[in-house]
This record gives C-alpha cells, structure tokens and sequence, in this order.
C-alpha cells in the first residue's frame, strides 16, 4: 500500500495540513517544519500524489496537446521540444492523436473530463473552430501553427508563410528558371493556402515566366512523392517549391526514379528545415 499523507503526519508530529503545505508549490512553511517533514517522508518512502494535490488546488498541471500532424517527422521534434518545454515549468503534457478527426466535440469531451489547465493545438489543417471550440468550452487555449489574423479568437504562435512563400518564389526568379511551380499540401490547410498565396502573388510580378500550382493529398513522404509521379508523367515545370520538407523528400523519391537530378535537371526548394 502506498504511504499516506496521514501517516508522513504522525511520523513527523504534525497536522496533515503542514504536509499538504510542504508538497504545495509556492505554500507558506517555516524551514524548521518543512525539513522536520521532508525528513518523515524520506523515511517512510512517501511522494506527494498529483491527482489528490489537484483536488485542493484546482490544478492538475496537465496541458493537452491536440495534433493531427504525428505521421510527419517535423513534428516530432516539435513534440519533444513541447513536452519537455512542459515538464521544465513543473507541466505534465497529455497527447491527443487527432490523425482521422476534424470535428471538436470528442477532444473537447475528453479534455474537460481529465480537467485540464490548458491546450495547446498543434496544426495547420485543422479548421480555425477547432481551437475556438475549447475556448468556448472555457479552456485557456493556444492555436500553434495556426494562421495569422489582425483580430483573432485565441492566442495563435506561427510563422508567416504567406512571406515564406513569397521567399521561394524570389529565389526561383533568381536562379532564372524558366518556369516554376507549387506543390502544397492538403488544399483545405491554411499552410498550403498562404503559402501559395504569397509564392503566387511574387509570381505576378514575373509574368513572362509560366507558373503552375497543385496540391498532395496530405503531408506526408508517401503523398509529396506520388504527387510529384503524376506531375512527371506531364510537362513538369523547371523548379518547384514543396510546400513542406516531407513533400520535398517525397517528390526528390519520384524525381531520382524518373532518372532527374536535383538540382541538374530539376529544381527543389522545401519548407521546415529539415
């Protein structure tokens, strides 16, 4: 049986409450009674539960972290750097596997019965009312990856992809290709959709060079390559900018299979940093 607090109580002479402080962050206990407890609780092999601590608190400490994203390995570097990011601030993270859902109700659900301080969605596919969802539902809520707004409905962290794809777009030009083209990911995800706006909106200031656009089916390896497959059995442009890394190394797969070089043949420029 687990030592309970009761018990570090009696071995320490003192009331259950002076225990309860000593395990309570930022709890007011003099130094002489929160070593006399320390001291009763190493001898009886007790820690402190967090299930019951939360109880009195208010607070689990748990941050939800909702994605639909796990089959991408950019991601995993994300989710590392999340979770340990959570631990550091004394935050336990709980992961939400969102691969085949876009309706919010059943993460909502799920989230509120584990009582959760906070979330965070981590996404660039998910619809906008996703994170709004838990706001409404009354849980703090972070939208990472999410798209910029002058007025928007929860707190979002995310890059400007429209400039990023306005970035590719001027490289492209640089290096004198005569034609070029967009390979995003999913056209319902608003990476895809700012980016190609912004490589689109550079491209109109080139009209002389020919531009086309098309969109993988997800983002993922297997989706970047069989994309690229169908563009290479059609007159593929001279350089392409993949609208994520993993596209890039799926559509590289399709390229060295048709016997094209990169960059000798066919130019390649992703987005992530991977």
């Amino acid at each position: 049986m687990a030592v309970t607090l009761k018990e570090v109580a009696e071995r320490a002479g003192v009331s259950r409450s002076a225990v309860s402080r000593t395990f309570t962050q930022g709890a007011s206990v003099s130094r002489k009674m929160r070593e006399r407890v320390e001291a009763a609780a190493a001898e009886l092999g007790y820690h402190p539960n967090a299930l019951a601590s939360s109880l009195t608190t208010g607070r689990t400490k748990l941050i939800g972290l909702v994605s639909n994203n796990f089959h991408n390995p950019f991601f995993l570097e994300v989710f590392d750097l999340f979770t340990r990011g959570l631990q550091e601030r004394g935050l336990r993270p709980l992961l939400v596997n969102l691969s085949d859902e876009i309706e919010p109700e059943n993460s909502v659900r799920m989230l509120r019965q584990y009582s959760v301080d906070g979330v965070i969605v981590a996404s660039s596919t998910l619809p906008p009312g996703f994170s709004r969802a838990f706001r409404d539902a009354g849980v703090p809520v972070v939208h990472s990856f999410g798209r910029y707004s002058e007025h928007p409905h929860v707190d979002i962290v995310g890059i400007d992809n429209i400039e990023c794809g306005r970035m590719a777009a001027r490289e492209l030009v640089r290096r004198n290709y005569a034609s070029v083209a967009f390979m995003g990911g999913p056209e319902a995800a608003t990476s895809t959709q700012d980016r190609l706006a912004g490589f689109s909106d550079e491209m109109a200031k080139h009209p002389d060079i020919p531009f086309t656009y098309r969109f993988a089916e997800d983002y993922t390896f297997e989706a970047g390559r069989a994309e690229m497959q169908r563009l290479l059995q059609e007159s593929h442009a001279g350089a392409y900018f993949c609208g994520d890394d993993v596209l890039s190394i799926g559509a590289l797969s399709a390229m060295s299979d048709a016997g094209l070089s990169v960059p000798d043949d066919i130019g390649v420029i992703g987005l992530n940093d991977m």
